[in-house]
């Protein structure tokens, strides 16, 4: 008798434990979580940028050169150090990008959309009305030859800005100086002479620099530098749209639907707690677990949260209560035929997982095919619920049947009623 009571306060004090760390690691590091996800335009404030690709009779639109604008325009994104931007495809010749933040919206608008088409050649002439025009035959290099690692410098010697270059193959930058020593080379930017420098050394290091009239200030050398890093676009983009979406709209949009999504949490937790007790209780733990668990997930891979996200984890809280309805149900169905406490507990959850599986795989897949085919903001809602749906069915399934289980063997409570079951009903 002695062991067995031993045994009970045992499973108890598990229980307990177990709910204490629950509860303690969720109150203690949620916020600081939270302010490591990143947050969408709709809800930080920043700017949408839509852009047209234009193709041309003698380079048409094709998947791979979309893909490759796509990834252009991703890499300038980021060179602007804008914190996880969303750079999607919309039909099949438009991109959207959200860029979320404070910064100048004119610079990127430049940024992404100007190509800064930088190429070097052996001999240029001037036309009639004083303007620089390439020999086009004697093309040496492009800005796509250059590492990503440009960069404004001061030279020590003369005191002059420069832009630094890198080759990605050295070998090639020492051919053309090994060619053109003692002889100038024509650097274009855009069509326009940036600079025509003498080569006077051979280099075998792959490094150079430019300057010129147009790179007189520190701002233009790390604006140029910062195109000549972003490389080339396949294809010219046109703007066709820029909105802006101000902080303070921004932020009365987080404020509102954190507030809705709190109200709606407390309902769900006070209505749980009512219809079922002790177990509703277990239940409203296993969602502060599953919230924590998702802030954590989104933090972890840093999923951008949009409007339609958040609102996605609201509807996973339903979900993830909606598995612990149908085992408590199952539950007190197994009571009213009898079985006692326990029992009705370990064949309740048996017959329920069936039903909680199917019923979160259909809604998996309807999200798994938004994603697949929807855009925007679809697609941010689908990956928010396909992850709460994962995550609800761990603390759902798992960890709030462990901690029943735990509970209902514990034998301190002996009546049905604190699982819901009703007054009428008593386990043997």
């Amino acid at each position: 008798m002695k062991r067995k009571i031993q045994r009970k306060w045992g499973r108890f004090a598990v229980f307990l434990v177990l709910v204490a760390v629950i509860l303690g690691l969720s109150g203690e590091t949620s916020l600081r979580i939270w302010r490591h996800i990143p947050l969408g335009l709709d809800l930080q404030g920043g700017f949408e940028l839509l852009y047209q690709i234009q193709a041309s009779p003698d380079k048409p639109l094709t998947p791979d050169g979309v893909n490759a604008a796509i990834q252009a325009v991703e890499l300038r994104a980021n060179s602007l150090g804008v914190g996880s931007p969303v750079i999607e495809l919309e039909g099949s010749d438009q991109i959207r990008i959200d860029l979320a933040g404070a910064f100048d919206q004119q610079q990127a608008e430049k940024i992404i959309g100007q190509t800064a088409d930088l190429r070097m050649y052996g001999n240029a002439t001037q036309d009639k009305t004083g303007k620089w025009v390439p020999d086009t035959k004697t093309l040496l290099a492009t800005g796509a030859d250059l590492k990503s690692n440009s960069r404004w410098a001061t030279d020590p010697t003369t005191g002059q800005n420069v832009v630094t270059l890198e080759f990605k193959d050295p070998k090639k930058w020492q051919k053309i100086t090994t060619d053109y020593l003692g002889k100038p080379i024509y650097v274009f930017l855009n069509d326009q002479l940036l600079t025509d420098p003498v080569i006077q050394d051979i280099m075998s290091n792959g490094q150079s620099e430019i300057s010129g009239p147009s790179l007189s200030t520190p701002e233009a050398c790390q604006e140029l530098a910062k195109e000549l890093n972003a490389g080339a676009l396949p294809y010219p983009l046109k703007l066709v749209s820029s909105t802006n979406v101000g902080p303070s709209l921004g932020a009365a949009s987080l404020h509102a639907t954190l507030w809705a999504g709190a109200v709606a949490i407390v309902l769900i937790f006070l209505f749980m707690l009512l219809l079922y007790r002790i177990a509703g209780l277990i239940a409203d733990i296993a969602l502060v677990a599953y919230l924590y668990l998702v802030l954590l997930t989104f933090a972890g891979l840093h999923v951008v949260l949009t409007l339609p996200g958040l609102a996605a984890l609201v509807l996973g809280v339903g979900m993830a209560v909606d598995a612990n309805i149908i085992t408590y149900e199952r539950i007190k169905d197994e009571v009213r035929n009898g079985r006692s406490l326990q029992s009705a507990v370990t064949t309740g959850n048996q017959r329920a997982l069936r039903t909680i599986l199917d019923s979160n795989a259909t809604t998996f897949i309807a999200g798994a095919v938004m994603y697949w085919f929807g855009q925007g903001d679809v697609r941010g809602f689908a990956v928010s619920l396909m992850l709460s749906i994962v995550i609800s069915l761990l603390t759902a399934v798992l960890l709030s049947r462990g901690l029943l289980l735990l509970y209902a063997k514990s034998g301190l409570t002996q009546r049905a009623w604190w699982f819901g079951a009703g007054k009428e009903v008593a386990a043997p």
